[in-house]
């Protein structure tokens, strides 16, 4: 059968291990473990593993363990009663509910909390749970998968998570490569993602010269996909040319690989005493109405800020001298949010 790869891009040799594991694993129901490194794109490899089972048509149920404060995962992922706590107005089905029939993806299952760990470990041997304030038990017909950035081995040795959970969760395990050994697949996913975002803002594709490509491929992307992605939508934006020249790539990148950054990049930007206002002339140039020359800057500004902060709300909130909720707004509009 043709195998629905959930967008995920690459014709590397280790990639096709992968794929070929998928294959053989996805039509079963055994329990999933996926590791790698943030950022390489576990969760799309765990939506091919559901959209290549039988469950396919049924739902499929992401839980980010790390993201929900540990004294409330228990009720998101089992449900609770009215009153068993504080707030709790009526009764709530979990995750684990929601997913009956399909897949429950447990995201980050290292962050896990110890007490809560013995709860999924019943799970998956009895299939069954209560919610929280019920003396009801319940079954469930879910399959699980889960993922982690962290050595799950060492934290069983450190204490910071179950042994017979762990040895539960890896009856399969799948590893997904960093970035950095997938070869041309760092162009592959530059160009895919240079293509999209350049559509989406309306201009033509830009180019990648070899001498960019080989940085590329020299960089060791510790954010992975992720960052590689962020990336090409800042240049979709940012860059001024038709093509990605070197100099338009930052200097992290060219340290990296070990060349000495353009002069032109080494000079510090020009201070307050050395700007100058857009007049008329920017905007026949640029065959612009005032509106669409605004929000031109605005863009600009936006992905600055965004690539300035890492990416982190907050401080490019901050940056740009507005609130956070002004900035999630802005982002919303202009479908720059990720």
């Amino acid at each position: 059968m043709d195998l629905d790869t959930c967008g995920i891009i690459g014709k590397s040799q280790v990639l096709g291990g992968v794929f070929a594991m998928l294959a053989k694993v996805a039509p079963t129901d055994s329990t999933v473990l996926v590791t790698g490194e943030s950022g390489t794109g576990k969760e799309l490899l765990v939506r091919a593993l559901h959209a290549n089972s039988r469950r396919t048509g049924k739902p499929f149920v992401p839980v980010n363990c790390g993201a929900i404060p540990k004294e409330l995962l228990e009720s998101e992922l089992f449900g609770h009663e009215k009153g068993a706590f504080t707030h709790a107005i009526r009764n709530r089905a979990g995750r684990f509910e929601l997913a009956d029939g399909g897949t429950i993806f447990l995201d980050e299952i290292g962050e896990m909390d110890l007490s809560l760990q013995v709860k999924i470990l019943r799970v998956l041997q009895e299939k069954e749970f209560e919610r929280v304030g019920a003396t009801k038990t319940m079954k469930v017909d879910v399959r699980i998968v889960a993922a982690t950035n962290r050595d799950l081995e060492a934290e069983v040795a450190a204490g910071r998570f179950r042994e017979d959970l762990f040895y539960r969760l890896n009856v399969i395990p799948m590893h997904l490569p960093p970035l950095r050994e997938r070869g041309d697949d760092i162009l592959l996913l530059a160009e895919a993602f240079l293509k999209r975002f350049c559509e989406h803002k309306g201009r033509k594709t830009l180019g990648i010269p070899s001498e960019t490509k080989d940085m590329f491929l020299r960089y060791p992307w510790p954010g992975n996909v992720r960052e590689l992605e962020n990336f090409m939508e800042r240049l979709s934006i940012l860059c001024e040319h038709d093509q990605i020249l070197p100099e338009d790539l930052p200097r992290k990148i060219w340290d990296a690989v070990g060349k000495a950054v353009p002069a032109k990049e080494a000079v510090p930007a020009p201070g307050p005493q050395g700007f100058v206002w857009p007049v008329l002339k920017d905007l026949a140039d640029k065959n612009l109405g005032l509106k669409e020359f605004l929000d031109e800057i605005e863009d600009r500004l936006l992905a600055e800020a965004l690539a300035q902060a890492g990416n982190v709300k907050n401080q490019a909130a901050e940056i740009l001298g507005i609130k956070r909720t002004t900035l999630i707004e802005k982002l919303k509009k202009k479908n720059m949010l990720n």
